[in-house]
């Protein structure tokens, strides 16, 4: 029982950080989309197409935004 309580917070936490690396990889490079980032991998993380979109939208590259 004691083997279980201590590997369960340490699988579990990096479980949660693992589900949110879209997220996380969004907010440290200050992308424009962020918030919709974390939406998307809140709401559809749980399947593996939600989630690899997420990564890929978190890692693209912002495009310039031209100001007449």
């Amino acid at each position: 029982m004691h083997l279980f309580a201590f590997l369960f917070f340490p699988i579990f936490g990096f479980g949660i950080v693992f589900y949110f690396l879209p997220t996380i990889v969004a907010f440290a490079r200050s992308k424009r989309d962020s918030t919709s980032i974390f939406i998307l991998n809140f709401l559809l993380g749980w399947t593996a197409v939600g989630w690899v979109i997420a990564l890929v939208w978190a890692l693209k590259q912002d495009v310039q935004v031209l100001a007449r």
